[in-house]
């Protein structure tokens, strides 16, 4: 309810400080299960993808931002769900499985934590995991400009531009052609590498113009 409720209001507002832009929204999967995976670079991510989402979303956050007084009962009202950044987190696999078999859609960054802007790091092998044992179609996700408007180490955000791109969808099979049980590094590594592709469209087309 509050996520339907404050959605407008978001989004006007991100769209007033950075021009908000959304593309590729037609390649999200109207129904059923979707897994999306973006790239990290600023704290305005989730609401940015959110914002350009037409459907809910639930997202994975930190699990120290949930013991932040207000801001903690307020994500979770969000759809923000808790996860532990360092080791394997079984209770955050399941929640995010549970969420996928519900028909839900959810928001991961496979990098784990934000970075510089336009840098793509080496991502973790949760993300791949969880795209093989849910069978859901994964939706690359470029966040471009959001590492300038709030960057780590920064107090307040900065009016800049920020355009969220949507790729076509990918499923992952359990195994591959041979048999073979599905390595989840390889997968999430097959992730960041379309939302790299994404990434160098946009830059051509920059280019172009």
């Amino acid at each position: 309810m509050l996520y339907a409720i404050l959605k407008p209001l978001v989004v006007a507002l991100l769209r007033l400080l950075f021009g908000l832009e959304g593309r590729g929204a037609p390649h999200i999967p109207a129904r059923g299960p979707v897994l999306m995976v973006a790239n990290h670079s600023s704290f305005l991510d989730p609401p940015l993808v959110g914002g350009m989402s037409p459907r809910p979303l639930s997202f994975m956050a930190k699990e120290e931002l949930f013991r932040v007084p207000l801001l903690g009962p307020l994500i979770r009202r969000l759809n923000a769900r808790p996860v532990r950044r360092e080791g394997a987190d079984a209770s955050a696999l399941r929640t995010a499985l549970r969420i996928l078999q519900e028909g839900g859609v959810l928001l991961m960054f496979p990098e784990g934590t934000r970075g510089p802007e336009g840098s793509l790091r080496e991502p973790k092998p949760g993300a791949g995991m969880l795209a093989v044992l849910s069978g859901a179609p994964v939706v690359p996700v470029l966040i471009r400009g959001a590492g300038r408007a709030w960057p780590r180490g920064r107090r307040f955000p900065r009016p800049t531009k920020v355009v969220v791109t949507f790729g076509p969808p990918m499923v992952f099979e359990r195994r591959d052609a041979e048999g073979r049980e599905t390595d989840y590094e390889a997968v999430s590594r097959e992730m960041m590498a379309a939302i790299g592709r994404l990434m160098g469209q946009q830059q051509h087309v920059m280019h172009v113009r």
